[in-house]
């Protein structure tokens, strides 16, 4: 085979290579039961702070051994430790504290919701046993952003006020 073959494959290897359909973070708004959601941007993410009711959902098919895409269109596996935000960019990471029993823990937001009034966020069934709530159902939590995007598009928090030298 020729040189040229080998120049055209080379998209078709890197596109095949690909991860879940997204590049940097996806920010734009949608529609859920005639409700329009608003994602916050970068700068307004990396600030969020905000303490309210979380919950854990499970859509696991037969026997639980795979459940279905996230909104980024990536498979979730009924082990993984990640989450769903209404307005969060995805992907980003956060802190999630459980306000009842002092547990916290950083996971990655893939997801979109919890769609039911009162709640800030859902997370998979492993996760709300690490924080101990699994057979609550519910608990009050801390969320905290940590970072947004993943790799190269990938924006940090800042730990604090820079340090000026007076001039």
């Amino acid at each position: 085979m020729g040189k040229y073959f080998w120049l055209a494959m080379i998209p078709v290897l890197l596109v095949s290579c690909g991860g879940g359909g997204h590049k940097g973070y996806l920010a734009r708004s949608y529609t859920v039961k005639g409700i329009r959601y608003h994602p916050l941007s970068v700068a307004q993410a990396l600030r969020y702070r905000e303490t309210g009711i979380a919950s854990w959902y499970d859509e696991s098919s037969f026997l639980g051994f795979k459940r279905g895409n996230t909104s980024l269109g990536e498979k979730v596996g009924r082990f993984d430790v990640s989450g769903a935000h209404k307005t969060l960019p995805l992907p980003c990471r956060v802190k999630v504290t459980n306000l009842e029993n002092g547990k916290s823990l950083k996971l990655r937001l893939n997801d979109r919701g919890p769609f039911v009034v009162g709640r800030i966020i859902d997370l998979t069934p492993r996760a709300a046993k690490k924080l101990g709530f699994k057979g609550k159902g519910l608990t009050r939590v801390r969320v905290e952003c940590l970072s947004v995007g993943d790799g190269k598009y990938k924006k940090k928090r800042s730990k604090g006020i820079p340090l000026v030298p007076f001039l």
